[in-house]
């Protein structure tokens, strides 16, 4: 294991993985120099209210955002400097500044502008990286996921619909428990999230009141039941991919609030 780095040393470490990811988010984010920009604002977007655009929806997807790029990045740092002291930080860090720089480029749009709750939400999934990769077998019990559930076009990427798809939870893994790693126990999950319906334009229209869900339930660890011992590099990175993802129809899902 490396001794503690300095900060620019662990950015030279991963400097094309940066790169990448960087490049990626500029793609997303330059064109709205050239789409009639405004001079930076600032805009309050509220949080969870029912009046918000999105019913707070808008905000997990941040908080997830910088979260994978943060898991991206310490992944990378982890592979390359086998788990040195401190690089959680520096993921997390690389991370908050990547997604700093698009609510930059979300300042300039005409019906936008810089977002603090959005930075607060950033934020907050730089530190759920963090926390997950400082507790010694954290990253075994617990996860941050998405699942999308597909509608006719499977998924929707324009407009607000593609929000009202998205699922946002907490997976408890029971595999990750001595207990549950010999038992059929090992392939549940217990979740807890939040997602959002009846909160488009045309909804609001016609007068139907959007409503905001916390959710628990059950789920299959598809990592553990397929992939657990995966020994080819594909076979490997579909089962990291699935720390992150939730394939729909693979949880049972009750409201517990409406």
């Amino acid at each position: 294991m490396r001794p503690y780095a300095s900060f620019g040393e662990d950015v030279a470490t991963i400097k094309w993985e940066l790169a990448a990811v960087a490049a990626y988010y500029a793609a997303i984010n330059v064109p709205k120099l050239f789409d009639d920009p405004q001079w930076p604002s600032f805009q309050s977007e509220g949080w969870f209210g029912v009046n918000t655009n999105n019913v707070g929806v808008d905000k997990l997807a941040h908080t997830y955002s910088t979260y994978v790029v943060s898991e991206i990045l310490y992944a990378r740092l982890k592979h390359k400097t086998g788990g040195a002291p401190g690089i959680q930080y520096t993921a997390a860090a690389l991370a908050s500044g990547i997604m700093a720089g698009t609510e930059l480029f979300d300042a300039i749009e005409p019906t936008s502008g810089w977002s603090w709750e959005d930075f607060a939400m950033n934020t907050a999934g730089a530190g759920l990286s963090i926390l997950r990769n400082s507790v010694p077998g954290l990253d075994q019990k617990l996860d941050f996921r998405l699942m999308i559930r597909p509608n006719d076009d499977i998924y929707t990427t324009s407009g607000k619909e593609h929000f009202q798809q998205q699922r946002y939870f907490f997976a408890l893994k029971l595999a990750g428990f001595e207990a549950f790693k010999r038992s059929p126990f090992r392939f549940v999950e217990l979740h807890a999230g939040y997602h959002g319906d009846d909160f488009l334009l045309e909804d609001r229209a016609a007068g139907i009141r959007p409503k905001r869900h916390i959710f628990v339930g059950l789920g299959l660890n598809l990592r553990e039941l397929f992939f657990r011992d995966a020994k080819r590099p594909v076979g490997r990175a579909v089962g990291e991919v699935l720390d992150y993802f939730q394939l729909p129809y693979t949880a049972a899902h009750v409201h517990i609030t409406e």
